[in-house]
């Protein structure tokens, strides 16, 4: 663990995700094997989550956030997400370029953030706590243990104070826990952490001149190969109409006859 001296400026790495826009509808892929991906992408809203995170402890404290920085794994399309990043305030992007039909499972993101972050030296990760399209909710956790950095898992409020102290606050079952810490951390945020901002045209306008370094896998001396087969997707059954009664012991016989009484 590389060690974080007090008054030091940190810098911030924020992995954002190119996901299936929330609003559309899920379609299952005419192979059975995965989902229609012809369709809008957007930014993981829990990524939007840690970049807003991000650039509010720059607002609140600028002499001690040094840089944001947005990293994407992803398609050429993945671009766009980490403009969106930079149009709301990070000041640079990394990009890992695969094929689009390459599926990046949360061990091959854990395995490249903590490449670049040892390359290139960041202080605190803020990231979702999952992706909409997968749900996993594994890669902040993991990321965590292959550096053996401390973990603010599920944030609902993130302070960092000067000298590398972190509080995190995280809603558990019957309440509020606050966990403490010291950079070097990882945070992964939950939805009542923030609300994002819209990006101005200003700032999107500026985002087209701010630097994007484009990487393969191969430069980080990484593969990316799936360690899972996906075998079949379905959608679920529909569900059958009810039907009504006329009264309270024909609605209790028809239970019986379920054999749900």
């Amino acid at each position: 663990m590389r060690p974080t001296l007090p008054s030091l400026k940190y810098n911030i790495l924020v992995p954002v995700k190119r996901s299936i826009d929330y609003a559309v509808k899920i379609r299952v892929a005419s192979d059975g094997k995965g989902v229609d991906t012809n369709v809008k992408h957007s930014m993981n809203p829990f990524d939007e989550i840690a970049v807003e995170e991000a650039i509010r402890l720059r607002e609140k404290k600028p002499s001690v956030v040094s840089s944001i920085t947005a990293l994407s794994i992803g398609p050429p399309k993945a671009a766009d997400t980490i403009r969106t990043a930079l149009a709301m305030g990070a000041d640079s992007g990394i990009h890992i370029t695969v094929p689009e039909s390459t599926v990046v499972e949360p061990i091959s993101v854990a395995h490249a953030l903590k490449k670049v972050i040892e390359d290139k030296k960041f202080d605190l990760v803020i990231m979702g706590k999952q992706a909409i399209d997968d749900d996993s909710g594994s890669t902040g956790g993991m990321l965590a243990g292959m550096l053996g950095w401390g973990q603010g898992s599920f944030a609902s409020k993130l302070e960092v104070e000067e000298g590398g102290k972190v509080n995190v606050t995280r809603e558990i079952d019957g309440g509020l826990e606050k966990v403490e810490g010291k950079l070097p951390m990882i945070v992964t945020t939950d939805l009542r952490l923030n609300e994002p901002r819209y990006a101005s045209l200003p700032n999107i306008m500026k985002a087209k001149k701010k630097k994007i370094e484009t990487l393969k896998p191969e430069d980080l001396g990484l593969d990316f190969t799936p360690r899972f087969e996906t075998i079949s997707v379905s959608e679920p059954p529909k569900r059958q109409g009810g039907g009504k009664v006329e009264s309270v012991d024909e609605l209790v016989g028809k239970m019986k006859e379920a054999g749900l009484i």
